[in-house]
């Protein structure tokens, strides 16, 4: 019997060009923040293929692009010195002429250059309010349906405290007491508009404690951080999402209220302070309807654009609702 005597091979250089797999051979593997990734882009997409069915809800986003757009452009369109009162170019309290297209305020600035300036403050204190209302909502709501016992009565009943009292008189009160800035604006909107969102949130939050995957985390030692962050919160985005656009347009409307009542920083140009300036001018009953009507639209049409969408959104994210479009 003969033998033959093999010669051992040599090793070889993995081929970078072929992948290599098991079942999923010739697939590479992807990431899990790849994975994320694609999650996230198909259901924004699947959330816009939602959304621009609904048209009154494309009304309104596009009269917000708009306006968000104008209230960008506003250094370039109308100069950073149109709200000076020294260098005012024109009479006090004109009408709209070609010149002026909106007419003059009583120092004789443009009301076109003032409420263009008034869009950019108006909008980030409406933003900014809205955000923190919701932002101590969330966190009130999830922390009020997770834990129980005694820590959720007592915070239930300092929001039901909150939803009883009125809270345009919380606002102005709080208005009163601190120093007239953007910032006291914004947190006196802010720490008194959240009850409402709190007690959806908290609803929602009782809804996702009780599923079964929410055991399963606490048995595999889940604390109670891991189970507010990785799974209730997640759940309750998309009602947090819904929330904050309709309420961006009350906190829009109280800003323009605290500003109408002389509670806003009077060096700063606001759609609520023209009305203000507009009042002490005695524009009502000079019948100068110029200097009364084009803020008060403004604050009208951008309410009315962020409660379409907030509606939109609202439909798209919970069809139980059954929103008519």
């Amino acid at each position: 019997m003969t033998t033959s005597m093999e010669k051992p091979s040599e090793p070889r250089e993995p081929d970078l060009g072929k992948p290599s797999g098991g079942p999923g051979e010739g697939v590479p593997a992807q990431s899990p923040r790849a994975l994320t990734r694609a999650r996230r882009r198909r259901a924004a997409a699947r959330f816009w293929r939602q959304y621009r069915t609904h048209r009154a809800g494309l009304v309104g986003l596009g009269v917000l692009a708009v306006i968000a757009l104008l209230a960008v452009t506003a250094p370039l369109l109308v100069g950073a010195d149109s709200q000076s009162v020294t260098d005012a170019p024109g009479g006090p309290m004109e009408a709209p002429s070609g010149e002026f297209p909106l007419g003059t305020d009583q120092f004789g600035r443009s009301l076109l250059a003032l409420m263009l300036w008034g869009t950019r403050v108006s909008l980030t204190v409406g933003l900014l309010a809205a955000f923190l209302s919701v932002a101590i909502g969330t966190l009130v709501g999830i922390t009020a349906g997770h834990f129980k016992g005694w820590y959720a009565t007592v915070v239930m009943r300092v929001t039901d405290w909150f939803l009883v009292m009125p809270t345009l008189v919380l606002a102005i009160a709080l208005a009163t007491v601190l120093s007239r800035s953007v910032w006291t604006t914004v947190l006196a909107i802010g720490v008194t508009t959240w009850p409402t969102t709190a007690r959806l949130v908290r609803a929602q939050t009782l809804s996702v404690e009780s599923r079964p995957y929410i055991e399963r985390s606490r048995a595999l030692g889940g604390g109670h951080g891991h189970i507010m962050s990785r799974h209730v919160l997640p759940n309750v985005m998309p009602l947090v999402l819904a929330q904050t656009t309709l309420v961006i347009s009350t906190a829009i409307l109280t800003e323009a209220t605290l500003a109408f009542l002389g509670l806003s920083d009077p060096t700063i140009v606001s759609w609520g302070g023209l009305l203000q300036d507009a009042r002490e001018a005695g524009a009502v009953s000079s019948g100068n309807w110029w200097y009364l009507a084009p803020p008060g639209l403004a604050i009208a049409v951008v309410a009315l654009a962020f409660t379409l969408c907030g509606r939109a959104v609202e439909s798209v994210l919970n069809p139980k609702l059954g929103v008519s479009r």
